[in-house]
């Protein structure tokens, strides 16, 4: 790799770093390339990304980044998995680890924070941006079918009162 190709590359790890919501290393020494291609389908299901750099160029991009705390997991055979959703590149990780031994997370980091293996595990347990959007969204609606179903209910109410009578009349 010439010297401008490895500018473009830590450029490209600069732009990855600072926008990513979530970055998880782990090492994927003896992962074949048929799992390498599932972990990657997987991350592109969950919108996240999957990138292999080295880990020389991917320091120098690291520098002055908000993510920087990940630099000290990077030694060996790295993989970085990301996303801009705080949670979907962690989820991503850890079940794909939990079905693979050989893909073993080493840490990451969620904006300034770095994460450890357990903090790793707790962010891909936390719920998703859309999944916290659905569920404000349904707190939201609650009210107002409760509200539809009180001003609905004396109609019924009503409507029963009256049927009674008039089958009571007959």
């Amino acid at each position: 790799m010439d010297r401008a190709q490895k500018e473009k590359v830590v450029e490209e790890l600069g732009q990855i770093f600072e926008s990513s919501g979530v970055v998880v290393v782990a090492h994927y020494a003896g992962l074949t390339v048929a799992e390498m291609q599932d972990l990657r389908s997987r991350a592109r299901g969950a919108e996240a990304s999957v990138r292999v750099a080295k880990n020389r160029l991917a320091k120098i991009a690291l520098e002055g980044k908000p993510c920087a705390s990940v630099a000290e997991y990077l030694n060996g055979m790295t993989v970085l998995t990301y996303s801009e959703d705080p949670v979907a590149a962690a989820k991503v990780a850890e079940d794909f680890a939990k079905e693979n031994k050989k893909f073993e997370i080493l840490g990451g980091a969620m904006g300034e924070n770095a994460l450890d293996r357990a903090g790793v595990e707790a962010v891909s347990k936390m719920p998703s941006r859309d999944e916290l959007i659905a569920t404000i969204a349904g707190m939201l609606g609650a009210p107002a079918s409760n509200i539809a179903g009180a001003i609905g209910a004396p109609a019924s109410n009503i409507a029963s009162i009256l049927s009674t009578i008039e089958e009571k009349a007959a």
